[in-house]
């Protein structure tokens, strides 16, 4: 089993020709209801951009995934220049934007050296990623991806355990309930029935009644009134339940259906029983169920 959400990031780099060429992965899902994938990547990159999305859909079945890449290239040994140009009408504006301000009685902070530093273009950032041949940098990066592809698979299988224990436990409790139902269920029949007979005895003292015509009803009552369909369809679905846990597939989408028949079935219980501690008992299915639901709402 494995969950919607997860986390995997990953370093890399390259050396060629004393051009060293630098990378970060970022990669995180929650959850979503299909496969919603969202990339960043360089503007030199966007001809990897379908690769890493059949990629990440041969892995993955549902969740809202988001990619990120960064790229760096330097020259071995190379020495940071600045763009004079560039830096001038930098300065230029920032003068502008400094006389504006105090026209208009607004301090601005300065900038540091390390901010203009930092401003598009002023830095020279050394080999652009154009010049090396797309083939390579793409055979490169997708070779380094699929490691990152890797660890997100591990970190989202880990988070699935963890869920799959969590999950599991409801189950026993949703299995222990309904047990508690069934052994109440005699106990609940007689004092139904006593309650039965006691409101039919008001009603035939109060006038000639059919005594057969009073079997009859009794009967009909407790038909309506029995909970034997409704247990045997809990126990039925906690062992669906076990079964889609052990499955190990992307079971989201059945649990969350097993979940809704689950509420269907406490539901029923609730509203047939009549019966204070049978209505505890569910009461208390419906609480364990709502918790199961949003546990589901992260498995894939």
């Amino acid at each position: 089993m494995y969950s919607m959400t997860g986390f995997a990031s990953r370093a890399g780099n390259h050396s060629s020709d004393g051009t060293v060429l630098e990378w970060d992965w970022d990669m995180r899902a929650v959850n979503g209801r299909g496969l919603d994938i969202r990339l960043r990547l360089p503007d030199a990159l966007g001809f990897l951009e379908k690769s890493l999305r059949d990629k990440i859909a041969a892995s993955l079945s549902r969740g809202n995934v988001s990619l990120a890449l960064r790229l760096r290239m330097t020259h071995a040994g190379a020495v940071a220049q600045v763009d004079t140009d560039s830096l001038a009408g930098l300065l230029e504006a920032l003068d502008l934007v400094q006389s504006r301000a105090q026209a208009a009685g607004v301090l601005l902070q300065a900038p540091s050296a390390l901010d203009l530093l930092g401003w598009r273009n002023v830095l020279v950032q050394g080999p652009e990623i154009a010049a090396i041949p797309p083939e390579s940098l793409g055979a490169i990066l997708l070779a380094d991806f699929d490691g990152l592809l890797a660890d997100f698979a591990t970190a989202r299988a880990q988070e699935g355990a963890a869920l799959a224990g969590v999950l599991a436990g409801h189950l026993e409790e949703i299995a222990r309930l309904t047990a508690a139902a069934r052994a109440l269920r005699d106990q609940r029949s007689a004092d139904l029935r006593a309650h039965f007979a006691r409101a039919l005895a008001q009603v035939v003292d109060a006038g000639r009644v059919d005594p057969g015509r009073v079997e009859q009803e009794l009967a009909l009552l407790a038909v309506k009134a029995d909970l034997a369909e409704e247990l045997d369809r809990l126990e039925a679905h906690c062992a669906a339940g076990r079964a889609l846990l052990e499955d190990g597939g992307p079971v989201g989408r059945k649990l969350d259906f097993l979940t809704q028949e689950f509420n269907r079935e406490a539901n029923t219980l609730c509203s047939k029983a009549q019966h204070l501690e049978m209505t505890r008992i569910g009461l208390d299915l419906k609480t364990v169920i709502d918790q199961m639901r949003e546990q589901v709402q992260n498995v894939e």
